[in-house]
């Protein structure tokens, strides 16, 4: 494995570790619940709307699994999710709320789904790229790529982080190759000179095998033996963590 120019990091199971939070479709559902009646809609309960929000999440898992198995898939947009997954039965009034206001709303179901917090070892690895000359960017999907940006800064990482690409803001999700090909660009490097490091076999080891990079690097979360199908690509390393990756990375210093 060659000494890599830019090191690039899927967000969730890799840059941080992820928590569900049980609460959020109820507490979405109701701020939901709350928009529409200040919009003079009184037509939905809570209850509806929760059941809606917790079916179009469900859909759009089963979407996801589907769109690995394409080789370019392109991302759903914000207004596609609450028009036609969560919304496509409310009457026209509700639904072209939520459809006007859904960026805001998806930002919004990205901050109550899920806790987060930076792996152990993270900072480390950050540190030791820059000292080497190795830039290292995020590269993830993301129904709201806003809400990681807004996490990175809270945390002082974005500015550890030469480059951010998030599917929703590109049009296009992994594992279409693109997505590492937009953040080698604005990098100026290519693609056979950068390390891509991910949590999921039919998202990032493929999109790493199709992109042409110098090595994909499987670190382990708990998603990662999630795998919806069999694939046939392999990563050149696996690793448990940042630190591992560190130790790798540190194996072609030598």
């Amino acid at each position: 494995m060659i000494r890599p120019e830019a090191l690039l990091l899927d967000f969730g199971g890799v840059v941080v570790e992820t928590t569900r939070r049980p609460s959020w479709v109820a507490e979405l559902a109701a701020e939901v619940h709350g928009l529409l009646l200040r919009a003079g809609f009184e037509g939905l309960g809570t209850e509806d709307i929760e059941s809606d929000i917790r079916a179009g999440a469900r859909a759009d898992k089963y979407w996801k699994d589907s769109t690995s198995r394409q080789f370019a898939p392109a991302e759903m947009t914000h207004r596609g999710f609450w028009a036609d997954y969560v919304a496509a039965d409310w009457p026209d009034q509700a639904r072209a709320l939520v459809t006007a206001e859904a960026t805001p709303l998806c930002r919004r179901m990205g901050e109550l789904r899920s806790g987060r917090k930076v792996r152990p070892g993270m900072v480390e690895l950050l540190t030791a790229c820059w000292a080497r000359g190795i830039r290292p960017g995020v590269v993830s999907n993301a129904l709201c790529g806003i809400v990681h940006r807004d996490f990175l800064a809270a945390t002082g990482l974005d500015r550890q982080m030469a480059v951010q690409v998030y599917s929703d803001e590109v049009g296009v999700r992994k594992p279409n190759p693109e997505m590492i090909w937009i953040a080698c660009r604005a990098l100026g490097v290519d693609p056979g000179q950068v390390w891509y490091v991910g949590d999921n076999y039919d998202r990032d080891v493929v999109c790493g095998a199709r992109a042409g990079v110098a090595a994909t690097v499987l670190m382990i979360s708990r998603s990662t033996e999630e795998i919806p199908y069999r694939v046939r690509q392999n990563p050149q390393a696996t690793v448990e963590d940042p630190r591992g990756l560190l130790h790798l990375l540190e194996e072609t210093w030598i």
